[in-house]
């Protein structure tokens, strides 16, 4: 993944803020700690100092393990369902009433 942009112009100077993070909140944190340790090593550097910073912001902003584990769940309780394991009826969980939230 490389951070520097491929020709460096005022169009890319101007435009540099709008892909970020930290607007929404829920990873700005990671992403500025991310950002930080590569600005103090460089960027080639930065890619092995800050390994541990770049795999956690990515896990924040992409929900890799948080997908993977809802697709497992839902094949889990399809497989049960299939082996007779499960009806239709309790095949998922049953919703919390309407005003729990």
């Amino acid at each position: 993944m490389n951070l520097s942009p491929f020709f460096k112009s005022p169009f890319t100077d101007f435009t540099s803020g709008v892909v970020t993070h930290q607007w929404f909140g829920e990873c700005a944190d990671m992403e500025m700690k991310a950002v930080d340790c590569f600005e103090a090593y460089g960027l080639n550097k930065g890619f092995t100092k800050c390994q541990a910073l770049l795999d956690d912001f990515q896990e924040c902003a992409l929900k890799t393990k948080r997908k993977a584990r809802v697709d497992a769940m839902r094949l889990e309780r399809h497989r049960q369902h299939l082996a007779g394991e499960r009806t239709k009826e309790n095949k998922y969980a049953e919703a919390p009433p309407l005003d729990s939230i």
